[in-house]
């Protein structure tokens, strides 16, 4: 079955490649950094002052940004905190789903060699009553899309 319409933007999942990820580990509220592009050299040519080639570079990829109300015991916390107070980095896969009404994926994005850069508590105010947001900054070599 082809999707002939756009697909909703809230309707996705997360998963990680670790050893004992539980359910609270899959539910983000946002993600963010879904981006490539190439970066750009110039060159000029000797001779030609009209204008300068304008040639495409290596493919580069900002941080993956994940958000999600902070749960208490979760396997990607853990990792986070292992690799940044001990410097124990364990790159893992990461994956990036779009789901459609059924919960089948529309579009798969494979985050490959990820790991963690930064852990975020959101602001804490009395006057305020959000939730606490936890957020995870990962970088990663490239990312595929299937």
């Amino acid at each position: 079955m082809s999707v002939t319409y756009p697909p909703v933007a809230f309707h996705f999942s997360v998963s990680f490649d670790l050893p004992g990820v539980q359910d609270n580990d899959f539910r983000f509220r946002e993600v963010s950094g879904l981006t490539m592009e190439l970066d750009e050299y110039a060159h000029a040519e000797g001779g030609e002052n009209r204008f300068i080639h304008r040639l495409p570079g290596r493919a580069k990829y900002p941080d993956l940004t994940l958000k999600r109300g902070m749960v208490s015991d979760s396997v990607v916390t853990d990792w986070c905190r292992e690799a940044v107070h001990n410097l124990d980095i364990s790159p893992t896969t990461v994956w990036v789903s779009l789901l459609d009404e059924e919960h089948t994926p529309l579009r798969t994005y494979t985050f490959v060699h990820a790991w963690p850069k930064k852990w975020v508590v959101g602001d804490l105010n009395a006057e305020s009553s959000a939730v606490a947001i936890e957020s995870l900054d990962l970088a990663y070599q490239m990312f595929t899309v299937e």
